[in-house]
């Protein structure tokens, strides 16, 4: 059964401080759940447990094991401050548990600091660009959203590329709001993965990614995702990953590490 994002967040059971869904095969990325969406489901479960919680400043999320089928997040709360409040989720499955996340909520407070440091890149637009995910071949969960290649390399190509640009959209048109977005941001392969001339497999371990207004925004739904790989060594790749919105406001700021099986 295909399911849309919006549409496994809105059949999501609630009862008892649990989260709870199916998650269907076209949202797997080989033999566990995408790791964006694990991430979203745990925020949702976050934000359903604790509704009065401020904006998302930061997420720290771990992917531990694999998921699949049935899955139940939990979220607990660690300490609530004045301005802040964190909040574990953790998303489990019949397998066991399979991430853990750490999300931080924060409320604006009045500041003398108000700067951007990392300038819009100058880029094509979503409509200049050609499709990034290939028709056949590619995970499951890639249908579910609607890629173009600014700039870089695309997997498995042998490109000498290490830092990519990409337009990406929820193929949903409902799938807005931060948990949309958390859920997007991860939708890009390994950034040193286009360097590779034969297939081999990956794994996402750790993923942090702050989140640098209260609420973002984009227009016509795409997004610009940056994946940018810094280091590779030891079957372990360390990379930045940053968003823009359609209009070059930065919007999220993050960190990977990714394990390489080759």
């Amino acid at each position: 059964m295909t399911q849309s994002f919006s549409q496994l967040m809105t059949g999501a059971a609630f009862d008892g401080g649990a989260l709870s869904l199916t998650i269907p095969p076209n949202w797997m990325q080989g033999r566990t759940t995408y790791g964006g969406l694990s991430a979203a489901i745990g925020l949702e479960a976050a934000r359903r447990t604790f509704p009065d919680a401020p904006p998302l400043r930061s997420a720290m999320v771990s992917f531990i094991g694999p998921a699949g089928g049935v899955v139940e997040a939990k979220a607990t709360a660690l300490r609530q401050g004045k301005s802040v409040t964190f909040v574990e989720a953790d998303v489990s499955s019949e397998k066991g548990l399979a991430t853990r996340c750490a999300f931080a909520f924060g409320g604006a407070r009045p500041s003398q600091w108000n700067r951007n440091f990392t300038p819009s890149p100058e880029m094509p637009a979503p409509d200049d660009c050609e499709a990034f995910a290939p028709p056949s071949g590619a995970p499951h969960f890639t249908s579910h959203f609607d890629s173009r290649l600014a700039k870089g390399g695309r997997p498995v190509s042998g490109s000498k590329e290490h830092d990519h640009y990409i337009w990406v959209r929820h193929t949903d048109k409902n799938a807005n709001g931060i948990v949309a977005l958390l859920a997007l941001a991860d939708m890009p392969p390994p950034a040193l993965m286009p360097m590779f001339t034969e297939f081999a497999p990956i794994s996402s371990m750790t993923w942090m990614v702050n989140v640098l207004c209260d609420e973002p925004k984009t227009r016509d739904g795409w997004w610009l995702l940056q994946s940018r790989a810094e280091h590779a060594g030891d079957g372990y790749s360390s990379q930045d990953m940053l968003v823009w919105n359609r209009d070059g406001e930065l919007v999220t700021a993050g960190r990977q590490s990714v394990a390489i099986f080759c």
